[in-house]
């Protein structure tokens, strides 16, 4: 069957399901930004953010000699060699990709499963190489976390894994949003990885400006990921 690219007769539904629950969970997610419920969400996109640090690190051939994630939503990747222009927008973008992937697999039982399991195995990973215990009691209480919710939708009427998936998904996605305009946009870190990759870039863009690109790049991952999941159940 071809994919409805034109999302004809949109939307049936599974579309209208998908589109209403990421519309609660951006409700549920604004209403409680300042709240300590979402802080363990907002930690695990700082983890992706580090995390893709560290991916670009190993695929550019340099070493990743150890990651952290702060209290605080602050994270460093302590790496060594690899292409650093790379590495350094591979962060924010890294991050909005990883929500977006989240988002499309939720909208498949096997592909939820899928990302969990790879989910579990990066923090397993980044469990060895985390320096200091903020980081390490994240990566243990997701898994524990996420194979709870495998196990209540392997053995009860619990069946909740593709809303977590979608959750983290969407959490992501908008915390990357704000994240990039909250660092590179409002604020201007003089330290942050736009101003670091304005001074390595010969263009003549300053850091807020590759903010405001990287910026809009991860809306476009973001209206991406629900235009591809309409697709997708159509």
């Amino acid at each position: 069957m071809n994919p409805n690219w034109e999302l004809q007769n949109c939307c049936n539904r599974d579309q209208k399901l998908f589109l209403a629950t990421i519309g609660v969970f951006t409700v549920v997610i604004l209403v409680l930004w300042r709240t300590f419920l979402l802080t363990p969400f907002k930690l695990i996109t700082v983890f992706l953010h580090e995390a893709s640090h560290a991916i670009a690190c190993k695929l550019t051939c340099g070493q990743v000699e150890g990651m952290k994630v702060h209290a605080n939503e602050g994270g460093v990747t302590i790496t060594r060699g690899g292409v650093y222009w790379l590495i350094l927008p591979a962060g924010y973008l890294g991050s909005s990709f990883w929500g977006m992937v989240l988002i499309l697999a939720s909208t498949n039982l096997l592909t939820a499963k899928i990302a969990a399991g790879c989910f579990i195995a990066a923090l397993l990973i980044v469990l060895f190489i985390a320096k200091n215990w903020t980081l390490r009691g994240l990566c243990i209480g997701f898994i524990i976390f996420i194979a709870v919710i495998w196990v209540l939708q392997e053995r009860t009427t619990v069946r909740i894994l593709r809303y977590i998936i979608l959750f983290i998904g969407v959490m992501n996605s908008l915390f990357s949003v704000y994240d990039i305009y909250d660092d590179l946009i409002s604020r201007r870190v003089n330290s942050s990885d736009a101003e670091k990759f304005a001074e390595l870039c010969p263009c003549p863009c300053n850091g807020v400006g590759w903010g405001v690109i990287w910026g809009m790049i991860s809306f476009i991952f973001l209206c991406g990921a629900m235009y591809l999941g309409l697709v997708i159940l159509s």
